[in-house]
């Protein structure tokens, strides 16, 4: 694209034609204040907070909606502008409680927070599930959580009433259902949407003497809690989130990487009976929002979701069982708090049907924001703390089980195992680039020997329903079909550090990939932690059913 010149706050920068005034300056480490503006999203131009001024031109301007010309002039501090900014604060501040980035604003502009009163009256904090909390009295009506809801397919949330009297409300159509997938929190700029937390349930469980209270943490985690402790986008700090967790107490800390392994076997397996059974196509069911949309909004499809449990639930039963049994530990006494990048985690773990002898396999999870929150409130920085690796014998995965955390990842895990098992002829590294990369819906055929196996690989709802909506004309379409919830995968999940958006998710992953190429076992099946369990303790149908396997339904709406 052709180059143009333009010149912000008397520095000359060279940008793109179709570029505006707010990515180019961001782009040049030039602050313009913006909360309603978010790259995954269109421009609304809501918050009017991001106005600059045009030499030449009369009035302000919306930098995240003005687009960039040659030879533009732009200034973005004036007393023209501050005085701008400072009413239009003042005014989003009359509708608005919380602590969050307005609050930064404020104390920049110095603006008097009670100036003006309309708010919509003291509405009550909506939970839906036990996922999401909505607080409306931090809502500032940007409308960013609706348009994201409705991008995922869910259209939960919805926009009612005009001028002061418009609200942001779930809606009240029983075939629509919040899928608890999170996005509406990343894509708030006022903390209006927040997981529900578990955070003091968790510390409740540390205090107490006669449980024994184990970690697991996700895949995405280690490349992506560096950024809550000032670290660059991408920085991989596995063992000092191991040493972190041990130092809030935890008895043990294990890698729900090596439960993703176990997932693998299973759902490798799955995909192969069917594809020989010609009963596919074999859908992924490790991501619990994917999965309860699948449910909610297409139940026609619940029988093609792989009935394998997700790496947190599988490694959450083999602690409470397989551990438990090896160290002579009552099961009643453990509990496993999952670190999960996903809001959707504290929907799946309520699941009655993943209990086991009325255990169920994970007590509480926590975000990545959460457990951050935690280390922080306990003075431990990642940033400089001395690295611990995770605990034997549920604690070192293979490069197949930490690329779950980007899309492609299980879809790409799972072939290297069949490849691996099957194909007469093997390179020395096996490999599905296609898989890869931050596109919204991936498609390829992998041909062993000779028999083509038609993937698809989607991120973030919207996408799954194109997948869904394509199987459902032609349902031989695809063999194997992987759904992640959120875009770009677990490393774009509504508990990760904010902001996230494109270059962040993709540098978060690159680091996962740079986790896999380093590894000695790259495939989920050569892991001899996976062979010695099937070996002492999964040797028979009965206990894998227990163990790896789960159902699935048709559901009616769940939040009230």
């Amino acid at each position: 694209m052709k180059k143009i010149r333009a010149v912000i706050n008397n520095k000359k920068i060279e940008c793109q034609k179709e570029q505006t005034i707010l990515e180019v300056a961001q782009e040049n480490g030039i602050e313009i204040p913006a909360l309603c503006f978010h790259p995954d999203l269109n421009i609304k131009a809501i918050c009017r907070i991001c106005m600059v001024e045009i030499k030449g031109r009369k009035g302000l301007f919306a930098a995240c909606a003005t687009k960039i010309e040659p030879g533009m002039e732009i200034i973005t501090e004036s007393a023209k502008i501050k005085k701008a900014r400072k009413i239009n604060l003042e005014l989003i501040f009359a509708r608005h409680r919380g602590d969050c980035e307005l609050f930064r604003l404020a104390k920049k502009y110095k603006i008097e927070i009670n100036r003006f009163s309309f708010r919509k009256g003291d509405e009550p904090v909506r939970k839906f599930g036990p996922a999401v909390v909505f607080d409306s009295s931090k809502c500032i009506d940007c409308r960013n959580c609706v348009e994201v809801c409705e991008n995922q397919g869910a259209r939960f949330l919805e926009i009612k009433g005009r001028g002061h009297l418009l609200k942001i409300t779930p809606s009240q159509k029983q075939t629509r259902d919040c899928v608890y997938c999170g996005q509406c929190i990343i894509h708030c700029p006022t903390g209006a949407l927040e997981a529900a937390s578990n955070l003091k349930d968790v510390e409740r469980a540390l205090k107490n003497k006669n449980k024994i209270v184990v970690f697991q943490f996700a895949p995405s985690i280690r490349t992506s809690i560096g950024e809550e402790f000032n670290m660059p986008y991408g920085s991989i700090v596995t063992e000092q989130l191991v040493a972190g967790l041990k130092k809030l107490g935890a008895a043990k800390v294990f890698d729900t990487s090596v439960g993703a392994d176990f997932t693998t076997v299973e759902e490798s397996g799955e995909l192969l009976e069917k594809l020989e059974n010609q009963t596919g196509p074999c859908l992924s069911s490790c991501c619990p929002a994917w999965v309860k949309f699948v449910e909610f909004y297409y139940p026609e499809f619940v029988s093609n979701l792989a009935a394998v449990r997700s790496p947190q639930a599988i490694l959450g039963g083999l602690i409470k069982t397989y551990w438990a049994e090896k160290q002579d530990i009552e099961p009643k006494k453990i509990i496993v708090v999952s670190i999960m990048p996903c809001v959707a985690k504290k929907y799946e773990i309520q699941r009655k049907e993943l209990e086991i002898n009325g255990l169920k396999p994970v007590d509480y999870v926590l975000t990545t924001r959460e457990i951050a929150c935690f280390f922080k409130k306990r003075k431990i920085n990642l940033k400089k703390i001395l690295g611990e690796k995770a605990d034997d014998p549920l604690g070192i995965p293979s490069g197949g089980g930490v690329i779950y955390g980007a899309s492609g990842g299980v879809m790409e895990s799972a072939l290297r195992t069949i490849f691996d098992k099957f194909a007469k002829n093997k390179p020395l590294r096996i490999e599905f680039k296609k898989a890869r990369g931050m596109e919204g819906i991936k498609k390829a055929a992998i041909n062993i020997n000779g028999r083509p196996i038609k993937i698809a690989v989607a991120s973030g709802l919207g996408n799954a329903k194109k997948i869904l909506e394509d199987l459902k004309r032609n349902p031989k379409l695809y063999d194997a079909v992987e759904i992640m919830a959120c875009p770009g995968g677990c490393i774009g999940g509504g508990g990760q550090p904010m902001p996230t958006n494109g270059k962040i998710r993709e540098e978060r992953a690159k680091a996962l990939y740079r986790i896999d190429a380093k590894k000695e076992i790259r495939l989920a099946h050569h892991n001899p932690a996976i062979k010695k369990v099937y070996r002492d303790f999964l040797f028979s149908k009965e206990k894998i059913r227990l163990i790896c396997r789960t159902k699935y339904f048709a559901k009616r709406r769940e939040v009230i």
